[in-house]
């Protein structure tokens, strides 16, 4: 691996959201306290100092960044207030910006301008297809599928879905390089698959986050990973019911409260609704340690979660009273901010986290069992000799 020194890296994170990265001497006292943290993965040390000696090429290749979580414990009882914490949110930031071939990534997490100014264009290119695509507006009653088409706009989820999965996933791929795949660490083809559960098992639980709320017991005391896990929840079901299932979600049919399609929306808004809430009030309050520093990302995702939220509320309701031009105006604010929430979120901001996390854990695990295949092969070479 390269281990040119590259002296700009720490200037670099603080772009990305770094504070008091400089003061760190290194004593360790972040590591000791951290419940996630092991020997092999001495985190937050090790990525302060790689980005101090400028070890850019080396931090690239780190999954530690991924499997912290920020409870706010190495801030909190660091003797130099050097926010270790932060610096492992900024470097999360500026993986998500290596991993984006497009440079999309890098230019939202360091321009307001950029990210600000992409959601305003994404928006606008929505309300020009409405203007130009839609269908006609029925006064005498909701008629939002002949307004809005249903399949046209079913269609439309697929090729956002495709969309997105074809950014996510190649950014995914090239993670997989940077971590696993330049080391030319050899992993047989079992152990993919003998470890893959454990990407699906963090994905669905997001036990990993559980850990950072140990002295805890139970569900409704985790506060911090209850509620994360909740909004996961929330948001999952909610993509998947708008682009698996939208002609059976999206319908002028009104359905008993008892029907699927009516509870499963209304759990998807009340979490969506609480978790994007509760995450701007903790910001604005900055009671605790994590909330304590906000990068512009921080605010403009739950800010976005909370109007498509809103706006999907508005719909719901307007729609239910049976009032038209409200439901079809309304309609269209929504998908003006759920879109540019999707198509920059989730494959170049802070959504994509979802998706980085629990492959750092499987790649993660991917290294840990083929180090422990190597080291039993050696051991019976040797005891050949």
């Amino acid at each position: 691996m390269n281990s040119r020194v590259d002296p700009n890296l720490l200037h670099e994170l603080k772009k990305y959201g770094a504070v008091g990265i400089e003061k760190c001497f290194n004593c360790g006292n972040c590591t000791a306290v951290c419940p996630l943290a092991s020997n092999e993965y001495n985190f937050p040390r090790s990525v302060i100092r790689r980005a101090q000696v400028g070890q850019k090429e080396n931090l690239k290749a780190q999954l530690d960044p991924w499997l912290c979580y920020y409870c706010g414990d190495c801030s909190a009882t660091c003797p130099k207030d050097a926010e270790p914490g932060e610096t492992m949110m900024a470097a999360r930031r500026w993986l998500t910006a290596q991993y984006d071939w497009t440079g999309l990534a890098r230019k939202f997490y360091t321009s307001k301008v950029w990210e600000i100014g992409s959601i305003v264009l994404v928006s606008i290119l929505i309300l020009f297809m409405f203007v130009f695509f839609s269908g006609p507006m029925t006064t005498d009653h909701v008629a939002l599928n002949t307004f809005a088409p249903v399949q046209r706009i079913h269609y439309g989820d697929w090729v956002l879905a495709a969309f997105l999965s074809f950014f996510l996933l190649s950014n995914i791929a090239r993670m997989y390089w940077l971590s696993i795949g330049r080391s030319r660490i050899k992993i047989p083809l079992s152990v993919y698959v003998t470890e893959a559960w454990k990407l699906i098992y963090h994905f669905v639980t997001q036990k990993q986050f559980e850990k950072c709320d140990e002295e805890h017991k139970g569900f409704f005391k985790k506060a911090r990973w209850r509620n994360h896990w909740l909004l996961v929840s929330g948001y999952v079901l909610m993509f998947a019911l708008v682009v698996g299932f939208l002609p059976w979600f999206q319908t002028d049919n009104i359905y008993p409260l008892w029907h699927p399609q009516r509870w499963l929306g209304y759990y998807a808004t009340i979490v969506l609704l609480y978790g994007g809430a509760e995450i701007l009030w903790q910001r604005i309050r900055k009671e605790n340690q994590i909330h304590r520093f906000s990068h512009p990302s921080d605010w403009i995702f739950p800010i976005l979660l909370l109007l498509t939220t809103a706006s999907g509320i508005m719909v719901h309701t307007f729609r239910y009273l049976d009032l038209p031009l409200a439901t079809y105006y309304t309609y269209v604010i929504h998908l003006m901010i759920l879109t540019p929430m999707l198509v920059l979120e989730v494959p170049f901001g802070k959504w994509s986290h979802l998706a980085y996390r629990p492959f750092a854990i499987y790649f993660q695990a991917l290294r840990e069992k083929a180090a422990d295949q190597s080291k039993v092969t050696a051991g019976a070479l040797a005891s050949t000799d």
